[in-house]
């Protein structure tokens, strides 16, 4: 694509993603569900569970066979006995509805079953008129959040409306993982002071952990687990290694999927695959890697907004084990976009990339696999469906 072109194409989109007032991130309208469709491995049962949610943006699976579902206005919502409650869980904080901010992740304790802890990311409105992210916990009896406490405030201050991160998970060591994004203001990430761009580790009230890899320097913060991120949107738990694995939004591509390394740099504005909204080179040289930063697993050229992040292990999908699942919230109406992709690995690396669910061409805001081995899916649309995915009778 000449130069000239290129850069008006990509003005363009830079204006939609800032632009709090563009209504063209919304896919097509749901059409009819297929029943069934086909991965090389299955022939797959599509079921809607939940209809009617706005921008749903992540789920959670409560040991009573329940789900609790965020809707980025600012609603919990409540999925139990195949029924959505219709109205929201209480007690749930006031939170800034933009473009991508909003009421984010929900996670439950691991010892929710004990002590009814979960964890709520969102964007709050502070100093006037700019916002940040925030993340919170709150006790849950079954029908509403008490103790509700801010348990850290990033200092990513701005009047941005994009890139706010808040994708949470607890690792093997029982620590809290939580992305901050960089609000598109790119010197964020690689600043040790800001939290913006960075992957923060804290304990279960929101401390900070003594064996953090920057505790005790003062050039940087103590909550900094690893930094130069972007627009990081995914976070998931190895089932093997254990590791913290990440992936991020790129700009215009060089989207990222990163095995996280305590105090490592990923690079970003460094290095980068992609390229700037303005059409230009994120760098004067175009660089793409540096001895001293952490490259990615995987990267795409072009991007697939990748959103949600989980690995299967369960056993109806059982050809699946050990396999990634990501979300694509590439717009609709682009062919052959919305959906997740199943990434299978060997010796490290990505050896394929297969897209699930083409045929709804609809933004994928998470894919999980249920405690019953089946695979939840929220289309990040107004209105968002709750998707249930099961081999089909008939499946090989």
């Amino acid at each position: 694509m000449p130069f000239s072109v290129r850069a008006v194409l990509a003005a363009i989109l830079a204006v939609v993603a800032v632009d709090g007032r563009a209504q063209n991130r919304d896919s097509p309208p749901l059409g009819p569900l297929p029943q069934t469709v086909f991965s090389a491995d299955y022939q797959i049962r599509v079921e809607a569970l939940a209809t009617g949610l706005q921008n749903p943006w992540s789920l959670a699976f409560l040991p009573d066979g329940g789900m609790l579902i965020t809707e980025r206005p600012g609603r919990l919502r409540l999925y139990r006995d195949s029924v959505l409650a219709a109205e929201p869980i209480p007690g749930v904080p006031e939170v800034r509805n933009t473009v991508l901010g909003g009421l984010l992740d929900v996670l439950l304790h691991p010892d929710f079953a004990e002590n009814g802890w979960l964890y709520l990311s969102y964007a709050r409105t502070v100093d006037g008129n700019q916002s940040t992210t925030v993340l919170a916990r709150a006790r849950f009896n079954g029908r509403g959040l008490s103790n509700v406490e801010e348990i850290f405030v990033a200092n990513t201050r701005s009047n941005s409306v994009v890139n706010f991160g808040g994708r949470m998970v607890f690792g093997r060591d029982g620590k809290l993982y939580m992305t901050v994004g960089e609000r598109q203001e790119q010197e964020r990430a690689q600043n040790p002071l800001d939290h913006g761009g960075k992957v923060i580790r804290l304990n279960d009230d929101g401390s900070v952990p003594d064996d953090n890899p920057f505790v005790g320097d003062p050039r940087y913060l103590p909550e900094i687990y690893t930094l130069g991120h972007r627009s990081p949107q995914g976070l998931a738990v190895h089932p093997e290694s254990g590791a913290i694995w990440e992936h991020e939004h790129g700009p215009l591509g060089g989207d990222e999927l990163n095995v996280l390394v305590a105090g490592a740099n990923y690079g970003w504005p460094l290095v980068s695959y992609g390229i700037d909204y303005t059409g230009t080179q994120i760098t004067e040289t175009g660089l793409t890697a540096r001895e001293d930063l952490e490259p990615p697993l995987e990267y795409w050229v072009p991007s697939i907004a990748p959103s949600g992040l989980s690995f299967y292990e369960g056993g109806p999908f059982a050809l699946w084990r050990g396999n990634a699942l990501i979300g694509s919230m590439m717009r609709g109406r682009v062919r052959g976009s919305g959906h997740f992709q199943r990434l299978t690995f060997e010796n490290g690396r990505a050896i394929t990339r297969e897209p699930i669910l083409q045929e709804l061409r609809q933004r994928i805001r998470d894919v999980r696999p249920g405690p019953d081995g089946l695979i939840y899916v929220l289309t990040d649309e107004n209105p968002g469906v709750l998707l249930r995915l099961s081999p089909a009778p008939d499946s090989n």
